[in-house]
């Protein structure tokens, strides 16, 4: 009891050198207890909100340490404002009391306060979290099934992209397209200028590989010659787009999608909505129109440079020479050869773009979700651009294209 003597009789000196007894200054906060012979009355005056409490929190806190009675009051008639942090001070000391066993009174006239002092004290002070128990098969079967959702809502989401894109460019016959051409210039130049050199050296050294290994079993069976045929059919049908596809999922499409949510974290799509603009017509439009332009022009390059590839390893590994390898490639490809691969490129470009698109979208406001989302659109687009490729072999041997 010496500590509540000594600070209550502190607390009262310092009113009466102030000029008053119970009431403090109007913008000030203060609490000091009266003996009120079998109960002590705990008087709270001034302001109790959150930019005052820091004030009085360590000295309060220290008064119900140390107090020791059987029973108190608490009279908030002359607080002047009171929030949840004055609020929860008083909670604090009324269950730290009440847990020694002191019988602790409420005196106010305002219902707020006690409206608010009731919130307070439904809420647990310690409130222990239960763990659900984790099972393989549960935990498979729930995993599956948000992966279902997800691939409904990305599939939801792409189609809303493609005919917000079409609708937005005004691609209708009544109506004149306003396809920003400047801006699909731009991209097409990121794209298939700047991306044209790597597209090419990984071509030339496929076409390379392919040919040293086709021709280093061959050998056996001493049909080293027909290296150019296998080489020829298989980098204009399938080797060529999909290499290239899968270079430009991962160079363009991760920029897409970089860039996307780059400026949706920035909040630069909600200002082109706030203006009036279709955002997918703005930003994703162009970026897809030129990648379904510039998919085909690099598989073209990439076609060329396996072919070159591999007609220098057939002179330098093989001993084929030169036109007996250009004259054996004729016999061997016709334009059936060369257009199945081409007439892939532009749906791998469309997926590509709108898979880029979608991960864009989806970002966060956070760094982690922009990477996150970066990384996802890369391994997706790659996997449809594989699924794709597989879809158009069953498609080609179908029709004995």
């Amino acid at each position: 009891m010496s500590w509540f003597k000594k600070n209550t009789a502190k607390l009262k000196a310092k009113s009466q050198a102030s000029g008053t007894t119970n009431r403090p200054a109007v913008h000030d906060i203060q609490f000091f207890v009266d003996n009120g012979g079998s109960t002590n009355i705990l008087r709270l005056v001034g302001f109790w909100d959150i930019k005052h409490v820091a004030a009085v929190d360590f000295d309060f806190n220290a008064f119900g340490q140390g107090y020791s009675g059987k029973s108190l009051t608490i009279d908030t008639q002359k607080i002047e404002r009171f929030d949840t942090a004055g609020a929860w001070l008083i909670e604090r000391l009324m269950r730290h009391l009440k847990s020694k066993g002191c019988t602790v009174n409420f005196i106010s006239h305002i219902a707020e306060h006690q409206k608010l002092l009731n919130a307070l004290a439904d809420v647990p002070e310690n409130k222990e979290v239960q763990t659900r128990q984790s099972y393989f098969g549960v935990e498979f079967l729930e995993s599956t099934g948000k992966a279902m959702v997800d691939i409904k809502n990305d599939c939801i989401l792409g189609l809303h992209i493609i005919g917000s894109m079409l609708r937005g460019s005004q691609m209708k016959s009544s109506k004149k397209i306003r396809t920003q051409f400047t801006s699909v210039i731009f991209h097409l130049y990121k794209m298939a200028v700047t991306g044209a050199p790597i597209v090419l050296l990984m071509s030339l050294l496929i076409g390379g590989i392919i040919t040293q290994q086709s021709a280093f079993y061959l050998k056996y069976f001493g049909a080293e010659l027909w290296t150019v045929d296998l080489v020829g059919i298989l980098v204009l049908r399938e080797i060529g787009v999909l290499l290239t596809a899968i270079m430009v999922a991962g160079r363009t499409g991760s920029s897409m999608t970089a860039e996307i949510g780059s400026m949706k974290m920035r909040e630069e799509v909600d200002a082109l909505t706030v203006i009036g603009l279709n955002p997918i017509s703005v930003l994703i439009w162009p970026r897809i129109i030129a990648l379904v332009i510039a998919l085909p022009l690099l598989t073209i390059l990439a076609n060329f440079m396996a072919i070159v590839g591999a007609f220098f390893i057939c002179q330098i590994y093989v001993g084929i020479v030169p036109e007996t390898f250009i004259s054996h490639l004729r016999t061997a490809i016709d334009l059936s050869t060369i257009f199945s691969g081409l007439i892939k490129a532009p749906f791998m470009a469309l997926v590509i773009g709108v898979v880029a698109a979608i991960e864009g979208v989806k970002v966060g406001g956070s760094a982690e979700s922009l990477g996150r989302r970066v990384t996802s659109a890369v391994v997706k687009a790659i996997f449809m651009v594989i699924l794709m490729d597989g879809l158009f072999a069953i498609f080609y041997a179908t029709i004995e294209y």
